[in-house]
């Protein structure tokens, strides 16, 4: 069989769907990014808790302690004034468990851009595997075609030298 480039028809829908996986292989790295940056946001923020919540519990043992150690009598607006300081402390540490629990919701959010841009980059891998597959058909068939069409010439051309080298002989005795 002669070497006969096949040009498949669809090779440009092929290369604009291939484009269309780098760009969704892009958009996952993106995510993924942007999901461990937040990660880390929220790393940092259950740190920051932590260490208020540490003062607070701190504070508390520090309470607990002068009151058993003092009479309550004397020492009440000590003790009223770390009272009052815990109470500043509370709130602060609620502040700090809101910014968590918003950065949690952040991190949900990165997570579902990840989980959409694997699934896009998935149907975009199935469409390209789907023309793959569709091209190697084709090209398989415009192959066997072209190998009957050089069968039937060969076919022809022996035919007709054949048919040359009878008249020859006959002309030839």
């Amino acid at each position: 069989m002669p070497n006969v480039k096949l040009d498949y028809p669809l090779e440009q829908v092929l290369e604009i769907k291939k484009k269309r996986v780098q760009d969704a292989e892009k958009k996952l790295k993106e995510a993924q990014e942007a999901l461990a940056r937040e990660k880390e946001i929220l790393k940092q923020k259950e740190k920051a808790r932590d260490k208020v919540l540490k003062h607070r519990n701190d504070k508390l043992a520090q309470m607990r302690a002068e009151m058993d150690l003092v009479d309550v009598t004397t020492t009440s607006n000590k003790i009223q004034q770390m009272k009052d300081y815990l109470k500043v402390v509370d709130k602060k540490l609620v502040e700090e468990e809101k910014k968590v629990e918003e950065q949690k919701r952040q991190v949900e959010a990165a997570e579902q851009q990840v989980e959409q841009a694997k699934e896009e980059l998935r149907l975009r891998r199935l469409e390209v595997d789907k023309l793959d597959a569709h091209k190697d058909d084709w090209l398989a068939m415009m192959r066997e075609e072209l190998q009957r069409q050089e069968d039937l010439e060969l076919d022809e051309i022996g035919s007709i030298m054949y048919l040359k080298h009878l008249r020859e002989s006959k002309s030839g005795h």
